[in-house]
């Protein structure tokens, strides 16, 4: 088993997947110039600000994991060639760490967010927190559509590494 190889796949999924919160980012900013252009109504025009908040958040985080897992691919060589299995665990501990993440963040807190959005939107009547509450909501599915095809791939690719430390350790 290739362990670069498959570390190096790993992070250009990650590179081929970030782009997508750039791609909605970018939905959300032209939302919301729409909604400032040819927003008519009081409702249409309190989207304006939450769409623009959304699309910059989109494209932050989308840039941000681009340029962080770029540079990850071309420290992988190194670290490898250093040292394979510090390589191995370092890694492990890296996805163990980002797995305890999602579970937090993406699968725990991202979903009371949408509830909590969901239940403000029933009670809350001003166009304001409706557009407020309706645009978290769908920011929100868009960052766990994104992030729950990122997960299954570490969790993959953290049981290939820990196949792979279970043959080095073999062959040491």
């Amino acid at each position: 088993m290739d362990i670069l190889k498959t570390a190096t796949d790993w992070a250009k999924a990650e590179l081929f997947s970030t782009p997508f919160f750039i791609v909605f980012g970018l939905l959300f900013v032209v939302a919301s110039v729409g909604f400032w252009q040819l927003g008519k109504t009081e409702i249409a025009r309190a989207y304006i600000i939450p769409t623009l908040v959304a699309g910059v958040l989109l494209l932050t985080i989308g840039v941000g994991l681009y340029f962080t897992n770029k540079s990850r691919v071309v420290a992988f060589e190194t670290e490898y060639h250093n040292n394979p299995t510090t390589f191995i665990e370092s890694e492990i501990t890296r996805a163990e760490n980002t797995l305890k993440e999602y579970k937090t963040i993406v699968f725990t807190v991202i979903p009371v967010l949408i509830i909590v959005a969901s239940l403000l939107l029933i009670f809350i009547n001003t166009p304001t927190w409706r557009a407020v509450c309706i645009t978290t909501i769908a920011m929100m599915v868009v960052i766990l559509l994104i992030d729950g095809t990122a997960h299954a791939r570490i969790k993959a690719y953290k049981a290939e590494l820990e196949v792979a430390l279970g043959q080095n350790s073999i062959l040491q």
